[in-house]
């Protein structure tokens, strides 16, 4: 099964060597007090265990996870619950223990769905005297509000760069601001100049908004570059008329990243909108995207106030994740758990595109959840089981914010402590060949060991972050583990094809023209055999996790260790 490749210099271990290029071969890690403890691919049972994954089985996993007969797999549909107990039917098939709630697979997941009332919501901005009334879904569209039903905030608007409040890295936008009772507006995403993950980190909205309520903000306004690779207006907004969603809590309220905050109204602006934010001001606003493209913090009043308003409806709704377990078989290690995670969710029946209105999500990610099946079943056709446990978890609502992974973190059902790693399958890319992979996660902890070794054994290279405006690192369910403190590892493909082909500009196309669109199918062109190598360096990394004698810890000084880790 190991593939054959140039001969290069083994290496342990990615932390403080960069990724770009590397070939890593070979399988070694640190034990105790840094005590090296060899572990071996190379015999009969894991070789047997990698050849048990085939492209047919994950062929028809897809298929039937992306057929219109589910619709679109929607929290809380028929959809979702056919393909749940598709994947239930083959994790009990593998001879998989139930982890989840009263002894069975599933764990349920009480959720919220919210829905603005554009009818009854609105926004204008008042510049001089003269106020702009703006039409939803041209201009503007508002967030759903999951802990209120009517909001309005009216308030003079400061503009705060990125709204990026990073000292540590040498990035502060709200240094020289006061935005106490204002509305912050601020552009998408993070400064360039941030290492991948960290830029990903203060990319996310969720952690501008609470910088700013920490700040005193009473309202965000969110607007990109007119060029932003990511900005498809008319995907954002089908996406932003299907609502969000929110986990309850024991008492019925949206928990986690739902939960009641001091921001009354969140927009976010065409670019039309965008430009009459900044009439009167003291910047132009070609001058703000030069300056955030040089990553200069920045911030001033605006000669502008907003008014928003947003009748949210809310509606429950029940879902649950699925949770199987492979015991482990050394007497002090199998209490502990190195976790698998794919989300089966996607977006049901939405606007139509191209005629079509079924968001079947093949690629996002039935081709996930089809790879981590796989994996389970080649730890389930080893004739010992690994020293540790092995837990899979195949999550919902993810396509509405990590919710079924962030919920299982937050109740689990195996000890919180006993959660070593985790690695999470979506959207692994599988329109050629698997030659290269980027592991996002591992310049973080000493997992790099062990995705170090298995990308070795297969012949795989490993590279940097090759679309960091992406912000990939916190855009899956490794993320919510994360947040947790739990090392995790969320391996996607780089762009080499082996041959003529420009993986970049393969990538590109699909995330243009079918991400998050009804054209996300089965029938693509997906390399079924690349869902076989995803699964085989996928299975290889967690074996390694599951046999070596330390549990895995974050390098020391690293960012999201301090800030995460400290609990653990």
């Amino acid at each position: 099964m190991k593939r054959a490749h140039p001969t290069v210099h083994p290496f342990c271990g990615l932390a403080g060597a960069g990724l770009a290029s590397l070939l890593l071969f070979g399988g070694c890690s640190l034990g105790e007090e840094g005590t090296s403890t060899a572990i071996s691919f190379d015999t009969p049972e894991v070789e047997a265990a990698l050849a048990s994954i085939t492209p047919d089985a994950i062929e028809r996993h897809i298929r039937v996870l992306a057929d219109d007969s589910l619709a679109g797999r929607a929290p809380g549909t028929e959809g979702y619950e056919g393909a749940s107990r598709y994947v239930e039917a083959q994790l009990s098939a593998l001879g998989l223990e139930p982890a989840g709630v009263d002894g069975g697979f599933r764990q349920p997941v009480p959720l919220q769905e919210s829905l603005v009332d554009e009818a009854a919501s609105g926004m204008s901005l008042t510049v001089a005297g003269r106020t702009h009334t703006f039409v939803y879904g041209e201009d503007f569209t508002l967030g759903a509000n999951a802990s209120r039903t009517e909001s309005e905030v009216t308030a003079p608007v400061v503009f705060v760069g990125y709204g990026v409040s990073a000292p540590g890295l040498g990035y502060d936008d709200f240094a020289n601001v006061d935005v106490e009772g204002k509305i912050v507006a601020y552009l998408t995403g993070a400064p360039p100049s941030l290492p991948s993950n960290q830029r990903a980190y203060y990319s996310s909205d969720a952690v501008k908004a609470s910088e700013a309520a920490s700040r005193g903000a009473v309202g965000v306004i969110s607007f990109t570059y007119p060029d932003d690779p990511r900005f498809r207006w008319a995907v954002g907004v089908a996406r932003s008329r299907r609502g969000g969603f929110a986990w309850l809590d024991a008492s019925g309220a949206p928990g986690g990243r739902g939960a009641a905050s001091p921001i009354m109204g969140s927009a976010n602006l065409n670019h039309g909108a965008a430009g009459v934010l900044f009439e009167g001001a003291p910047t132009d606003i070609e001058d703000v995207f030069d300056a955030a493209a040089a990553s200069t913090p920045q911030a001033f009043d605006l000669a502008v106030e907003a008014t928003l308003i947003t009748t949210t409806h809310h509606r429950r709704v029940e879902s649950h994740n699925l949770v199987a377990r492979l015991p482990g078989s050394d007497p002090e290690l199998s209490g502990e758990h190195v976790i698998y995670v794919g989300h089966v969710d996607h977006f049901g029946i939405g606007t139509a595109v191209d005629g079509d209105t079924i968001y079947n999500g093949a690629h996002d990610n039935a081709s996930g959840t089809s790879i981590v099946i796989e994996i389970a079943r080649a730890f389930a056709s080893l004739p010992e089981a690994p020293r540790r446990s092995v837990l899979f978890l195949i999550a919902t609502a993810e396509e509405w914010g990590l919710l079924g992974s962030d919920y299982f973190v937050q109740h689990p059902t195996v000890p919180a402590e006993s959660l070593v790693a985790n690695m999470t399958l979506d959207m692994p890319f599988l329109f050629h060949p698997l030659l290269d992979i980027v592991p996002y996660g591992a310049e973080h902890s000493d997992l790099s060991v062990a995705v170090g070794a298995a990308a070795g054994h297969l012949g795989m290279a490993i590279g940097s972050d090759p679309i960091p405006e992406q912000v990939l690192f916190i855009r899956s369910d490794h993320y919510s583990f994360v947040r947790r403190g739990i090392p995790a590892l969320f391996i996607k493909s780089g762009f080499e094809t082996g041959d003529e082909r420009d993986g970049g500009a393969i990538n590109t196309a699909f995330r243009q023209e079918r991400y998050h669109t009804p054209q996300d199918e089965a029938d693509q062109g997906f390399d079924f055999g690349a869902g076989v190598s995803h699964a085989q360096v996928n299975f290889l990394t967690g074996y390694h996790v599951t046999m070596q004698d330390a549990r895995p810890a974050w390098n020391v000084g690293d960012f999201f260790g301090g800030l995460f880790g400290g609990g653990r």
